[in-house]
């Protein structure tokens, strides 16, 4: 199963089942990454990792500090989409797989905004 980013009319394969979304806060410039996992009925968090704390982005108390980043688990139940908005007042969402980041605006146009992360088909 792969998952897919929708906006509007466009639907785009990423030919992953898992991925890392990753994004830099708008005031405190730490870097916050995202691991979502293909699941059936939707979606799954698999990682949450963030380089630092501030701004209201603490990691929580069993944060792991591994490799730079604190590290968590969060059990939340499968989402069936993930909504993602596009401001432009800072630097566009990072979709990783496979060891590969490209910019969000590289599957779609700068303008799609909101944006979707959710299980093709």
């Amino acid at each position: 199963m792969s998952l897919c980013l929708a906006a509007g009319a466009l639907l785009v394969s990423l030919g992953a089942s898992e991925i890392t979304l990753s994004w830099r806060h708008s005031v405190q410039k730490t870097l916050w990454e995202e691991v979502w996992r293909a699941e059936p009925g939707g979606v799954r968090l698999v990682e949450a990792r963030i380089q630092g704390s501030g701004a209201g982005m603490d990691p929580p108390p069993d944060a792991v500090l591994r490799d730079g980043f604190w590290r968590w688990t969060l059990r939340l139940p499968v989402q069936a989409e993930i909504v993602m908005r596009r401001s432009g007042a800072t630097a566009d969402w990072r979709v990783c797989s496979e060891g590969r980041c490209r910019p969000m605006g590289d599957y779609l146009p700068e303008a799609a905004d909101p944006v979707t992360l959710r299980p093709c088909g």
